[in-house]
């Protein structure tokens, strides 16, 4: 792609500052009707260093309001963002729906610098490659614009202006070792730069190439990819429109061919017969709570981060389960989030935002109680959600959790099964017994009253969902004592075997 670039190209001081008289107040309206539509964006500044990503930044936010915007300088990776997904510093990063946030550098240094650097295995070069269009693929379907910016310069030019950096005092300290290092072996660099557009220029994000031998060229470009970009969003939004290419991505819902395959493939087979006696059950509690406070020692000792999801059915023993897992825990290696409706700050944001935010560090383990599958729960059966935002979940969810599994962590989702008639005694139990009646709200009758929707749609997501690295384990809970112990079980099955693996 490198190749068929002409940076030969410049611009006149007349021609230049015509064309940003008209540029920088279209930008500042542009950025004030996207604010006021409640579009999030996204602009990455990539390229050869020296290539002016940080002058063309200064540039391009001369128009903004600077209310509405961050810009974020990407380095290499802090001890703290090592121990997590590669992609989480940037999920903790993504901008509301009323900002702009502006990368000065992004992920792609992963599979650019760090590549170069022998920071990363080349046998995960391409695992990066998709994690990153799966992020990129997720925000833009979600409404986010993504505006990808290379700048191009040649080898002889990045020479050149290292030289003037070096020679003054003042700007020595801009160039490293490294960007010397890379400018020696440019023709090399050069082809990984190649490589990464082949497999990142995707038409939800592509790329745009900037040649920035002439700065003015190079500003009034940007200007103008960044215009069109926003025009394209704001314009697709007022005709309700998707872009072509995102609807592609979404898989075609099962339910739509075999919804009764499914269905039955799931929680029909659930034996709800299954129980324990409380002999049994106190001997086997004491055993594996003693278990896991070990296994937990040994887990943080090795650094694994271990995520544990639970759903199921209100009063189904989330809850209970959650209690007997972490009662012989270290308190400080791991925490429970419990899941409500998205607050006024999680709406601003893609869906899947406030779960990567707390997405444990290496060692540590995340218990969340009910979790980002209420995208296909709960918003899908209450209309909170479209069918689109709801099919595509699915795929989205799968490729955040193959992430977590790529990183190295333990991931198990429970889904707590109960039976329609011994949904109704507890409830009942808990309206009878004053030190209960807190669990139980107008709600959770009004959700009984869609129990067929609600277990179509779990059906659907625990097929489609339950993958090799992060399986759906369905736990027979019309018993409690059955429930509870099969749950410590299997998080105790699941970190020996990790740990024997990983010896």
């Amino acid at each position: 792609m490198l190749e068929q670039i002409d940076l030969t190209k410049s611009m006149s001081k007349e021609d230049y500052r015509t064309r940003m008289d008209a540029l920088e107040p279209e930008l500042s309206r542009l950025q004030r009707e996207c604010k006021a539509q409640h579009i999030p964006v996204i602009i990455l500044f990539e390229g050869f260093g020296a290539a002016g990503k940080g002058y063309q930044i200064s540039r391009l936010i001369r128009a903004l309001d600077p209310r509405g915007f961050y810009v974020y300088s990407i380095g290499p990776e802090s001890t703290e963002e090592m121990m997590h997904p590669f992609l989480w510093r940037f999920w903790t990063k993504l901008p509301s729906t009323t900002q702009m946030a502006i990368f000065d550098r992004s992920w792609y240094r992963k599979v650019l610098i760090d590549r170069f650097d022998g920071v990363i295995r080349e046998s995960r070069l391409l695992s990066y490659y998709n994690e990153i269009n799966a992020f990129e693929r997720q925000l833009a379907a979600d409404g986010t614009v993504i505006i990808k910016l290379f700048l191009c310069i040649d080898k002889k030019e990045q020479k050149k202006r290292f030289k003037r950096l070096t020679d003054l005092q003042s700007s020595a300290w801009r160039v490293s070792e490294e960007d010397l290092q890379r400018n020696k072996e440019f023709d090399r660099y050069k082809v990984m730069n190649d490589e990464m557009l082949e497999h990142t220029d995707k038409s939800y994000a592509p790329w745009t190439i900037i040649e920035s031998m002439d700065r003015s060229f190079a500003t009034a470009k940007i200007y103008t990819a960044v215009i069109e970009a926003l025009k394209t969003a704001l314009r697709r939004q007022r005709e309700g429109a998707a872009a072509d290419t995102v609807v592609s991505v979404v898989p075609t819902p099962a339910s739509e061919y075999s919804d009764e395959v499914l269905r039955t493939s799931s929680l029909k087979k659930a034996d709800l017969s299954l129980s324990l006696g409380r002999e049994e059950y106190r001997q086997e509690l004491k055993r594996l709570q003693n278990r896991i406070a070990d296994l937990h020692g040994e887990i943080y000792r090795r650094r694994i981060p271990v995520i544990l999801g639970f759903e199921g059915w209100d009063a189904g023993g989330k809850g209970g389960a959650i209690k007997r897992l972490t009662e012989k825990m270290d308190p400080r290696g791991y925490r429970v989030h419990p899941t409500a409706s998205p607050n006024d700050l999680e709406k601003v944001h893609h869906y899947l935002w406030r779960f990567w935010k707390n997405v444990p560090k290496d060692g540590h383990i995340a218990i969340f109680d009910r979790t980002w599958y209420g995208r296909v729960m709960v918003e899908r059966i209450e209309g909170f959600c479209t069918r689109e935002e709801w099919q595509r979940a699915y795929s989205e969810i799968n490729e955040m959790e193959k992430q977590f599994v790529e990183h190295g962590a333990i991931v198990l989702k429970f889904w707590m099964q109960i039976d329609k008639d011994e949904q109704e005694r507890r409830f009942k139990e808990r309206m009878e017994n004053p030190e209960k009646q807190w669990k139980i709200t107008d709600e959770d009758w009004r959700n009984r009253e869609k129990w067929d929707a609600y277990e179509q749609a779990v059906d659907e997501m625990l097929v489609r969902t339950s993958t090799m690295a992060a399986p759906w384990i369905i736990v027979e809970g019309n018993n409690k004592y059955y429930a509870r112990i099969k749950v410590l079980r299997t998080v105790v099955d699941a970190m020996e075997e990790r740990l024997n693996r990983s010896r």
